[in-house]
């Protein structure tokens, strides 16, 4: 009898041990989740990428993923909304204990809070990389993928190792964005900074106006900047607007006169992994695989 209460007395703690709010980090600071979840609806793109990593399937989704790779997950999920606009009465239906919000969808972290706990998780500007591996151990702590997500980041430290290594002494870069016709850039600071601090990627132009959609800027200011390398966002390619391409915007006389055009040192990004997925660790990792390889062709 003795043996049973203590036994029992055990399973109580252990039970009670388990059931303590997890501590993690979110773009609004710590924040406490009473007990695992197991019904999750997510919003932000990065955030499905790296749950897909670790292999967390989220029961509810947007109805746009934008990668293709992603959407094997649709197959049982139900969809929720978009990235803009949650659909309060298909969430309230799938009833998830956690809903996870960032970027673009973060903006009605108030309006699913309604449903259930909500929490924010977006990433963007120079420090990127730090806080994708802070989601991700943040998403191995929260589903008990401790594992999966050690060994999701060191896979991401060896793409940044072998990108560094690439870059290194190549020459700077200029990262620009064309929306059709449109042309913007972004340097250090921007929401795409994170290039230039987690490689070493010296700026063309290191004054570039930081701002979310970037400087707009004319072809004789990419002529003018005359980088050694552009790297280039097609952000039509990325959304599947149909407008025209980077390639076509580009090709003209004036930007045909930088180094980077001459020498054939123009990376067209993987646009929705660089884009839209930010952060994500499985879309860093081929952003990043795509720069390493073009800078390690470069004579």
């Amino acid at each position: 009898m003795k043996i049973s209460t203590i036994a029992a007395a055990a399973a109580l703690a252990f039970s009670a041990l388990s059931a303590q709010a997890a501590e993690i980090a979110t773009a609004k600071g710590p924040v406490s989740i009473a007990k695992p979840p197991t019904t999750v609806a997510v919003f932000d793109i990065a955030a499905i990428d790296t749950l897909d990593r670790i292999g967390v399937k989220p029961a509810g989704l947007p109805e746009e993923l934008y990668l293709s790779r992603l959407e094997p997950l649709k197959q049982g999920a139900e969809i929720v909304g978009d990235l803009f606009e949650p659909d309060l009465e298909a969430l309230s239906a799938l009833g998830p204990d956690l809903i996870i919000v960032g970027g673009r969808s973060s903006t009605k972290a108030d309006t699913t809070a309604q449903v259930a706990q909500t929490i924010d998780m977006t990433m963007d500007g120079d420090d990127l990389v730090d806080q994708a591996k802070q989601r991700l151990a943040a998403y191995g702590a929260l589903f008990g993928k401790q594992g999966e997500a050690e060994k999701a980041a060191r896979e991401l430290d060896d793409r940044i190792k072998a990108a560094k290594v690439a870059v290194a002494g190549k020459g700077n870069g200029l990262i620009v964005m064309t929306n059709g016709p449109k042309v913007t850039a972004y340097g250090p600071g921007s929401r795409f900074g994170w290039v230039h601090a987690a490689l070493d990627l010296p700026p063309a132009v290191p004054d570039v106006k930081a701002a979310d959609h970037g400087e707009a800027v004319s072809f004789e200011f990419i002529n003018k900047a005359n980088p050694d390398w552009l790297l280039v966002l097609d952000r039509a390619a990325a959304i599947g607007s149909g407008e025209q391409g980077a390639k076509a915007t580009l090709d003209n006389e004036l930007v045909a006169q930088t180094t980077a055009w001459k020498k054939g040192q123009v990376i067209y990004l993987p646009a929705a992994e660089f884009y839209i997925a930010a952060g994500g660790v499985q879309s860093m990792q081929r952003v990043l695989t795509t720069i390493a390889e073009a800078f390690a062709d470069a004579r």
